[in-house]
C-alpha cells in the first residue's frame, strides 16, 4: 500500500489492502460520546512532523465544534497517542506531500482504520470518526486549531500554553476545551504556519508575525520569551468580506453616514482609520476600498498581507524581518518608498506605527490623492497627535508647526473606530481636518456616536448623530467627482432623521 514503510510491524503482510473493520458496539467506555452529541473538536496530539507537507491543506468540512468548556478524557488522548505512533511508522511523509489533500485524507484514513482492528482498540463508530479527523488535522492541518478556524463567528484565537486555548465570539473572551497533547505540538504547528510565509520561529528567532492562506493575521512568540510555552495568537478574518451595508444593519454606522464614506472612498479623498486594538481598522479600511474605480493602479504596504482588496489592478507588498545574520531586512518605510516609483494612483498602508508616517504624508500630498492607512488612538485628535510623534521619533529635525502643516496638507478625514465594553464595533466619529489656527489643528466632526447609558443585559444604549455641518471642507473634491448630490442628500438626511438616543 502506498507509503508503507517495509520494515513496519503495525499490520501483517498477509492483511488485506483497505481493510476498514467496522467495530462492534461494545459497552461505553469512559472515553465514549454520550448518544445523540455531535463530535468534539479536535485535541490534537503533538505531531514530530515539521517534515510534513511544506503547505499544508485546510481540511474542506471539518465537524463543527461543540460547546468550549467540554474536554474529552484522558483515555481518549492515550489512544490517539498510541494510534498516531503507529501511524507515523506506518507511512512515508514524504509520498504523502506528493498527493493532493483528499487523496491524502482517505490513506491516512486507511492506515487508522487498519491500525484500530491490528490492535483491538476499543471504539465505537461516532468516537473513531473523532478520531480519524483530528489525526488527519495533526498530519495534513493545524491539529487542534481545525475546529475553531473553521468557524466563521470566532474573531480571535488565542492559544496561551499546551492546556489554555480563548476564544473572542461577539467581542466576548471564552476558553476552551481544546487543548495540545505539550507545547512542542504548539510550537510544531506554529513553525507549520509561518514556514509557509517564508519565515520561521524558534529560540534564535522566538518573535514572528504571519498570516494564514485566507490573510487572518498570526502572531507567534515562543520561549525563552514566553516563559509557559509558545503564544499563538490568531485574528480571524471573515470568509465572507463584509461591506458598509452589512455594517449598517449591524449598527456600527447610519445610512446616512455611510453614504459619507462611500463618497469619501470614491472621491480619492486621503483617509486615516484610527482606533484601538480589535476594533475592526482593517475591517473598515477593507469596506472603504470597496468604492475604488476599477482602473485605479492601488499598491498596498502591509506588515502581514491581510487587506482583502477587490479592484483588478492591486499590487501587495509586505515586509521582511531580518535574517539569522541580521540583514536582509525589508521595513514598512522601504516599502513606502519604494511604491512612490511603481506608479501608484493610490496607496494604501496595512498600519502606520512609525518613521513610514512621514513618507506616507508624503505620497498624499504629491500627487496619490486618496491615500488611506490605519494606525493606533482613541480619538481623531489624538491619531493626528501620534502621526506628528511618530514622524517625531523617526529623527526628523522638523519643527512641530511644520509636521503640523505638513498633516494638515495631507490628512483629510480621520474615521474614528472604536470596540465598546459590551463587545460591539461603532464608527464613533467621522472627523475632517479643517486647516490651522496658530500651531493648533482645526478639526470638526460630521458624525459621532452618543453614548446614553445600557440596557439589563449590559449592552450598550446610543445613536449616532450628525453635528449639522451642511457643506465639509471636502465639498469641492466632491463636487469634482460629481459626488456632491450624494453627499449633500446624505448630509441633509442626517440632519432630518429622527433618532434620538434611547
Amino acid at each position: 500500500m502506498f507509503g508503507r514503510r517495509s520494515t513496519t510491524d503495525v499490520r501483517p503482510a498477509s492483511a488485506p489492502a483497505a481493510a476498514a473493520p467496522k467495530p462492534a458496539a461494545p459497552p461505553k467506555t469512559p472515553a465514549q460520546s454520550e448518544p445523540g452529541r455531535a463530535p468534539m473538536p479536535s485535541s490534537g496530539l503533538g505531531a514530530p512532523l515539521i517534515s510534513a507537507p511544506a503547505a499544508p491543506a485546510r481540511i474542506s468540512s471539518p465537524p463543527p465544534v461543540l460547546a468550549t468548556d467540554t474536554r474529552r478524557s484522558e483515555s481518549y488522548y492515550e489512544t490517539k497517542g498510541t494510534v498516531f505512533g503507529a501511524l507515523i511508522e506506518a507511512i512515508d511523509l514524504a509520498q504523502l506531500a506528493r498527493l493532493d489533500a483528499e487523496a491524502a485524507r482517505e490513506e491516512i484514513r486507511d492506515i487508522v482504520n487498519e491500525i484500530i482492528a491490528i490492535k483491538n482498540i476499543v471504539m465505537s463508530i461516532s468516537e473513531q470518526e473523532e478520531l480519524l479527523d483530528d489525526i488527519c488535522n495533526d498530519v495534513l492541518g493545524y491539529g487542534p486549531l481545525e475546529p475553531l478556524l473553521a468557524r466563521d463567528d470566532i474573531a480571535d484565537i488565542m492559544v496561551n500554553s499546551a492546556g489554555t486555548v480563548y476564544i473572542e465570539v461577539q467581542g466576548k473572551i471564552q476558553k476552551t476545551g481544546i487543548r495540545f497533547r505539550d507545547n512542542q505540538q504548539v510550537l510544531n504547528i506554529c513553525q507549520r504556519i509561518v514556514s509557509q510565509v517564508g519565515r520561521r520561529v524558534d529560540e534564535s528567532s522566538p518573535i514572528c508575525d504571519a498570516r494564514l492562506p485566507d490573510g487572518s493575521r498570526v502572531n507567534v512568540i515562543a520561549p525563552p520569551l514566553a516563559l509557559d510555552g509558545p503564544a499563538l495568537t490568531i485574528r480571524k478574518f471573515k470568509k465572507d468580506k463584509l461591506t458598509l451595508d452589512q455594517l449598517v444593519r449591524f449598527g456600527t454606522i447610519t445610512p446616512e453616514g455611510a453614504d459619507v464614506l462611500k463618497v469619501v472612498g470614491r472621491c480619492r479623498i486621503n483617509t486615516i482609520v484610527s482606533g484601538g486594538t480589535g476594533s475592526g481598522k482593517t475591517t473598515l479600511l477593507n469596506c472603504l476600498t470597496q468604492f475604488i474605480d476599477d482602473d485605479e493602479r492601488v499598491i498596498t504596504c502591509e506588515d502581514a498581507a491581510e487587506l482583502q482588496l477587490q479592484q483588478p489592478h492591486v499590487v501587495r507588498l509586505e515586509t521582511r524581518p531580518p535574517n539569522l545574520e541580521g540583514e536582509g531586512q525589508v521595513t514598512m518605510r522601504d516599502l513606502v518608498k519604494n511604491c512612490l516609483r511603481m506608479r501608484p494612483e493610490r496607496i494604501i498602508v496595512g498600519e502606520v506605527r512609525g518613521p513610514e508616517a512621514f513618507d506616507l504624508l508624503q505620497a498624499m500630498n504629491t500627487g496619490h490623492d486618496g491615500s488611506m492607512g490605519t494606525l493606533h488612538a482613541n480619538s481623531p485628535r489624538e491619531a493626528l497627535a501620534r502621526i506628528e510623534s511618530m514622524i517625531t521619533m523617526g529623527g526628523y529635525s522638523l519643527p512641530s508647526r511644520t509636521i503640523r502643516e505638513m498633516i494638515v496638507g495631507s490628512v483629510d478625514v480621520v474615521v474614528q473606530a472604536a470596540r465598546l465594553r459590551d463587545g460591539s464595533r461603532r464608527i464613533t466619529h467621522i472627523t475632517e481636518v479643517v486647516g490651522m489656527e496658530g500651531d493648533v489643528i482645526i478639526t470638526q466632526d460630521l458624525f459621532v456616536y452618543d453614548m446614553t447609558g445600557e440596557d439589563a443585559n449590559g449592552n450598550i444604549i446610543g445613536s449616532h448623530r450628525s453635528t449639522g455641518i451642511g457643506r465639509p471642507k471636502f465639498w469641492d473634491r466632491a463636487r469634482y467627482y460629481g459626488e456632491e448630490k450624494r453627499l449633500a442628500a446624505a448630509l441633509d438626511s442626517a440632519e432630518t432623521v429622527a433618532e434620538p438616543a434611547r
